[in-house]
């Protein structure tokens, strides 16, 4: 590895990491970003997937279960050792309108999306504490910020998740942890290609219409002029889970190609 390599990966290797929502998409580009910095990564998913990177450790867990959130945070730091990262990705997205979704899509998005970051940080925090270091990522949305039409819940639950490890940042300043946001806005996973799944486009119109906007529903395009790539959210993870951002915590990182112009 060179010497700027290793700068990269400073406060990462050898460390033990949790990734939630591992098994693909941003999860799985994450965990691989940190096996590649050196880091042991139990990833954890409510399904072991084919496409769970080679060489992470595989941990089942629904992030909703309170008991089986502590029950594998336990596991981990029994396994692998005590947990120096975490990061918060699993998440769902049921779009539809406010008049179209029910209670329990409602519920289903908080339960994952906030609650879930809520139980698994809470789990970890409470075990590096004592220990005083420690860096928790959560990677949110853009539509966190930004009124999106037909995803009232998703991005409701996202900006919870977001003020929460915000929070949590402050409370844990004086214990010497950092907790940091990532909020992706359109990225290339399987998640947006199913919002985009429609028989009547093809991926290339669909990525088309994303990077130039869409009036129709004042949504803004990408100023970059392409999609992200997984690992174009992994690389702003990284980044906050380093040492290189020891100084760095309560920040939100916006990663969408300039989508929604920081408004």
């Amino acid at each position: 590895m060179s010497t700027r390599e290793a700068s990269l990966h400073d406060g990462i290797d050898g460390k033990v990491a949790l990734v939630t929502g591992a098994g693909r998409g941003i999860g799985a580009a994450v965990t691989n970003a940190l096996l590649a910095a050196g880091a042991t990564v139990a990833a954890a998913d409510l399904l072991i997937q084919p496409s769970t990177p080679r060489g992470a450790v595989p941990y089942l867990l629904d992030v909703r279960d309170a008991g089986e959130v502590d029950d594998v945070v336990a596991a981990v730091e029994r396994d692998l050792g005590p947990i120096d990262i975490l990061v918060n990705v699993a998440g769902v997205l049921l779009p539809g309108s406010v008049e179209e979704t029910d209670l329990e899509q409602w519920q289903q998005s908080i339960a994952v999306n906030a609650s879930g970051v809520f139980l698994v940080s809470r789990a970890a925090a409470a075990r590096m504490m004592p220990r005083r270091r420690g860096a928790i990522v959560t990677v949110s949305s853009n539509a966190a910020s930004t009124p999106r039409m037909g995803m009232a819940a998703y991005a409701a639950s996202k900006a919870a998740a977001s003020a929460f490890t915000r929070c949590l940042g402050l409370e844990l300043a004086g214990h010497g942890i950092r907790c940091n946001v990532v909020s992706p806005g359109s990225t290339d996973t399987d998640m947006l290609r199913a919002l985009h799944g429609s028989k009547s486009k093809t991926l290339a119109e669909a990525w088309k219409t994303t990077i130039n906007g869409d009036l129709t529903t004042y949504r803004l395009g990408i100023p970059l002029g392409r999609v992200a790539a997984p690992h174009d959210i992994a690389d702003a993870v990284l980044y906050l889970a380093s040492d290189r951002a020891r100084h760095v915590t309560m920040h939100d990182l916006v990663v969408d190609g300039g989508a929604t112009l920081q408004a």
